[in-house]
């Protein structure tokens, strides 16, 4: 899947950076460097420089026992809680929960995106108003340690990346205890059964209850 078919770009400050890319992996390398970038060119007046490169809008409400290290951007609303841990390299929206003892490292989370119990969220892309349940961890290095292939409407791609995580279209909705493997994809409004271990792509609109069985999800 690519960025457009995931991701509305409007509901991101990495809207411009991400539209360069034809898949959301490809910008995964340089998520980095573009939030030490954004670092530089926000403006003060809205956001408070807790630490050199770490950014808190002032909106935000922010544990005494979160840490959050460089470079760094919390978005307007954004509520992050106790013994969160983040790592740096992390842009997080707009509205969004970054909960208790999760970490977060090399990621963009879109506005609205929720990670509030134990998560592990390294390498990814979470799209507005995305959801892990508790314990749901972005899984991002293979046991080989080799180079994480992906698949893309049922190619596989060689991403050349050693780390990667899991790429969750808007609304995606992940339960309880899953495991979403090196480059896995999830598609737009799918939601991952609790204790789900997911590998490659997921297609939009679906609901995903463990490997060869999935189907599609009926309207509201």
């Amino acid at each position: 899947m690519t960025v457009t078919s995931l991701f509305d770009l409007s509901r991101t400050l990495a809207g411009e950076y991400l539209s360069k890319f034809t898949y959301p992996w490809q910008a995964v390398k340089g998520i980095k460097d573009f939030v030490w970038g954004l670092c530089v060119r926000l403006d003060r007046q809205e956001f408070v420089e807790t630490a050199p490169m770490v950014l808190v809008h002032k909106s935000a409400k922010i544990s005494p026992s979160a840490y959050l290290c460089a470079p760094s951007i919390i978005g307007s609303g954004t509520e992050v809680r106790h013994c969160a841990f983040i790592r740096g390299g992390v842009l997080v929206g707009e509205n969004c929960v970054v909960g208790n003892s999760t970490e977060l490292k090399n990621a963009i989370l879109f506005d609205g995106v929720q990670v509030p119990h134990f998560n592990y969220v390294g390498d990814s892309v979470l799209g507005y108003k995305a959801h892990l349940g508790a314990g749901a961890i972005t899984s991002n290095v293979k046991s080989d340690k080799t180079s994480v292939k992906t698949v893309c409407g049922g190619e596989v791609l060689d991403t050349g990346l050693r780390k990667l995580g899991a790429m969750l279209g808007d609304g995606a909705e992940v339960g309880c205890n899953a495991v979403l493997n090196p480059g896995a994809v999830i598609g737009r409004n799918t939601i991952i059964y609790p204790l789900s271990c997911v590998r490659g792509e997921v297609a939009a609109d679906s609901v995903f209850k463990g490997r060869g069985c999935v189907c599609r999800r009926r309207g509201d």
